[in-house]
């Protein structure tokens, strides 16, 4: 048997019934380690382990769940989206694991699509190392209509997206930090131009994928990070860089923000990373030994 992570992103960060519901079903077969639910994303991340039969399950019924309670319909949220249940990684806790990871992401993939009806498509390991963003670019309307011209053909499920469920990005991946950083300004193109500046796509850091947001709930610029090669880009080398950046556009930056936990080979001091804590139950390894 092999342990395994996965971190499903589902559209629902505001109804806290829902996403303790979901959470409820993740939590079926699995170990719900973290919650993290954002209402400007209007997106909540969990944070599950479990061998990877029991995972199948977990995973299986956690999307059943969000497939039932969310609606993209009425999603306003600032996050890109496809789906209820939007995507849905299975991570190796080992880098020696992501064979078996794409196993699982593949029987996941296949029983999404046979019993919860839903068109999966698959990505990062699974997929010819596409990424989400590839896509979710103009959203489940734009997806459909790539599917329609025959550009795009679900791997799995109906070709038909229902547009109240959407669709389903299922992978394996190794294991990636996802970070926030808040800016002392509500000007979206600052964001957008620090993010430019600093993701691998438009010529920045190697291993780092960034999106220029603002949040509707405060108005401030956000940087939307996520490190997808935690060897080849430090958390702390990236926060540095978005400072520098922003210091030379003359904005400061604000409070920083973990998204779901942090792998111990990320642990730096938390000022470094503009945190004022980070307790042992934001570290992935050391969450596990708690549990």
């Amino acid at each position: 048997m092999t342990f395994l992570e996965s971190v499903p992103n589902v559209s629902e960060g505001r109804d806290s019934a829902a996403i303790g519901a979901i959470g409820r079903a993740f939590g079926t077969h699995g170990h719900v380690l973290d919650v993290h639910s954002d209402p400007d994303h209007h997106r909540s991340v969990y944070t599950v382990v479990a061998d990877e039969g029991e995972l199948i399950e977990a995973l299986l019924a956690g999307i059943a769940c969000a497939a039932e309670l969310v609606d993209l319909r009425l999603h306003d949220g600032i996050h890109p989206r496809v789906g209820a249940a939007d995507v849905v990684p299975v991570v190796p806790l080992d880098p020696s694991g992501l064979a078996v990871a794409g196993e699982v992401a593949l029987e996941l993939g296949a029983r999404v699509g046979a019993e919860l009806g839903l068109p999966v498509f698959l990505y990062g390991a699974s997929g010819e190392e596409r990424r989400p963003a590839f896509f979710r670019r103009g959203g489940p309307e734009e997806l459909q209509r790539r599917i329609d011209i025959g550009e795009l053909r679900p791997v799995f499920g109906p070709s038909r997206l229902d547009p109240r469920t959407g669709a389903v990005l299922i992978g394996a991946r190794p294991l990636l930090i996802a970070f926030n950083i808040e800016l002392d300004t509500g000007d979206l193109t600052d964001a957008q131009e620090i993010a430019a500046a600093i993701r691998e796509s438009s010529g920045g850091m190697r291993g780092v994928q960034a999106l220029g947001l603002v949040l509707p709930g405060s108005g401030a610029a956000q940087v939307s990070i996520n490190v997808i090669d935690v060897e080849a880009a430090s958390l702390v080398d990236v926060v540095e860089r978005v400072r520098e950046v922003a210091a030379s556009r003359s904005v400061a930056v604000g409070r920083s923000e973990l998204v779901g936990l942090l792998p111990e080979s990320a642990v730096a001091d938390p000022a470094a990373l503009g945190l004022d804590a980070l307790p042992d139950d934001r570290v992935l390894e050391r969450c596990l030994a708690l549990k």
